[in-house]
């Protein structure tokens, strides 16, 4: 029998993935991926008062706290038909935007960077060669052969010790790295670079939300005030803050970011022949100019790609009980009707009655269940959702910033289009649109900043707070673009509490696992897009392919214990 190499955990991601490859030769013949950790919000918010969902729906995620509190937000105001105010809607855009620029940024140096530069080998660069190359590159301030000099003294210290801490565990010397060691210094700076940046942008979302992470929100708009005379409120100072966090955050990625991602994929254009897999791709849309009403505002427009034709955008209905579903025929789970229903999330279910073998395992059991995550489909498509999805659709859409950006990267890097449907395309596309949305960023805040002069200080409205103007009955649906990709929040409200639940988010339409008739997810399908491993005992061909998706496990799966049973009870006071 051919060799089934398994790697579990999958570092560097959100949480607990395990991926198994079935192999034939050197190549992947087959490829699932388990989710194997557990946690649930959904039962959790059953018999709350919907006014309060986002503060437990936000510890979802320890990274992406902003966003499920965002979709949560959102889902129950379009439950209650509830308008929030212009300045509401650029201060969420700002703080979802922040998210974006931060987790983008913190994704490719600090999570996926280190599949592509080997860290040892920056030892044996020039210094001076190597403020040469990042010079050549872009006119970040940063690049002087006595930085660099620096830098590998750090690095050194690290190397000599015996401690490589951050840099434990990798895949040093692989034959798969192709960096010359001037790259890989360059590279390493830079991750510690990132990891200084990160702390003073991060500040944005305190600034607006009180606190980062897990920043406060409102049903109706957002909790801070702005008074230009008020030390307690968003005020001259910290509108400053906000201008200078934006700054910063746009140098990076023009001086540093976009120049290294595409000076590293110059030496990986392979891997724009693999990684592929499905080829259909989903957006639900977001960054409304004028409301969550008005899709025509969005930024990142709504829709769906089927079979990578760019010519065709179909039409995207959240509420169609017979658009998205989710099917649990290789999960954990069991549906009252059945394991091969599909289920569209107002009627979702998150039964842990299921009864069959779960882990511990040697092996996953991938003729019947095998991961805690679900599989959601759009009508009967599995689909891939992200920074590839998002810009795919920006180009096909017409977006004039996104058709200029993928023409550069094309050209630069001498590759033809279809690189685009590719591993290569997939980290790419993070970096273009991370340039897409901090630029507009700016756009926001100006917007802000001349509403605020003109008088218009509001932000949020109080319309249909009080719940006895409530009807007896209510769902809706929050959705919006995380980093990772579409994420959505339905709420069913009965009675003036949560009757039901359910949050489909990125990663399980990417890592979830096969559905009833067998179609892969996205992660699995991707695999087993020609790829061929130089060593089974050091996978890192795998790596590159799932960390191009920036896995967040802990998103998507859902909570229960070894034997079924509820794992907590909280009181409502």
């Amino acid at each position: 029998m051919s060799e089934r190499v398994v790697v579990d955990p999958i570092t560097r991601i959100e949480g607990h993935l395990r991926i198994e490859a079935q192999m034939d030769g050197d190549r992947i013949a087959k490829a699932w991926s388990a989710g194997t950790m557990v946690r649930g919000i959904e039962i959790i918010l059953r018999g709350r008062d919907p006014r309060d969902a986002w503060a437990f729906a936000q510890r979802i995620c320890g990274v992406c706290t902003l966003v499920h509190g965002l979709a949560s937000i959102r889902a129950v105001e379009n439950a209650l038909d509830y308008p929030i105010p212009p300045n509401a809607q650029l201060i969420r855009n700002l703080m979802s935007g922040a998210q974006y620029v931060h987790d983008h940024v913190m994704h490719f140096y600090h999570l996926h960077a280190l599949d592509w530069v080997d860290v040892v080998s920056a030892l044996n660069a020039d210094p001076a060669a190597t403020s040469t190359l990042a010079q050549s590159l872009s006119s970040y301030p940063k690049s002087s052969p006595g930085y660099f000099s620096d830098m590998q003294k750090k690095l050194k210290n690290f190397v000599e010790s015996g401690q490589l801490g951050i840099f434990a565990n990798g895949y040093w010397g692989h034959p798969a790295y192709k960096l010359p060691p001037e790259a890989n210094l360059m590279a390493v700076a830079h991750y510690l670079e990132a990891l200084s940046w990160q702390r003073d942008v991060a500040k944005l979302q305190a600034i607006f939300g009180g606190k980062n992470p897990h920043p406060n929100f409102l049903v109706g708009g957002v909790a801070c005030p702005i008074d230009l005379n008020s030390d307690s409120a968003i005020n001259a100072k910290r509108l400053a803050q906000v201008q200078e966090i934006i700054n910063k955050m746009q140098s990076f990625v023009d001086q540093v970011y976009i120049p290294d991602l595409l000076a590293i994929a110059g030496f990986y254009k392979d891997w724009g022949s693999r990684g592929e897999g499905l080829g259909n791709f989903l957006t639900f849309g977001d960054f409304p100019e004028k409301g969550m009403d008005d899709p025509s505002s969005f930024l990142i427009p709504a829709g769906a790609i089927l079979n990578r034709d760019l010519s065709t955008i179909h039409d995207v209905d959240m509420n169609a009980a017979d658009e998205i579903q989710e099917y649990v025929s290789h999960s954990w789970y069991d549906y009252d009707g059945g394991k091969n229903e599909g289920l569209h999330p107002y009627d979702g279910e998150t039964n842990l009655n299921y009864s069959g073998p779960k882990p511990p395992y040697e092996q996953l059991d991938v003729d019947h269940s095998y991961s805690w995550l679900k599989s959601p489909r759009w009508k009967g498509h599995a689909m891939e959702v992200g920074p590839l999805a998002r810009v795919l659709m920006l180009y096909a859409s017409g977006n004039e910033q996104a058709k200029e950006l993928v023409g550069m990267t094309l050209s630069t890097l001498d590759i033809p289009v279809d690189a685009l449907f590719s591993t290569l395309g997939r980290t790419a596309a993070r970096g273009l649109e991370t340039k897409i949305i901090g630029d507009m960023m700016q756009t926001w805040y100006n917007n802000l900043v001349a509403n605020i002069k003109s008088g218009d200080t509001k932000t949020h409205n109080e319309m249909l707070w009080e719940p006895s103007t409530w009807p007896k009955q209510a769902k809706g649906v929050g959705f919006m673009e995380a980093p990772r990709g579409g994420l959505a929040h339905w709420i069913v409200i009965e009675d003036k509490i949560i009757k039901n639940y359910q949050a489909v988010v990125p990663s399980t339409w990417n890592a979830g696992p096969r559905d009833q008739n067998g179609q892969p997810g996205a992660y699995e399908a991707a695999l087993q897009d020609n790829h061929t491993l130089h060593d089974t005992q050091q996978p890192i061909e795998i790596l590159r392919t799932i960390h191009s998706f920036d896995p967040c496990i802990a998103c998507a799966v859902h909570v229960t214990d070894p034997d079924g049973e509820e794992l907590i009870k909280v009181k409502v006071r």
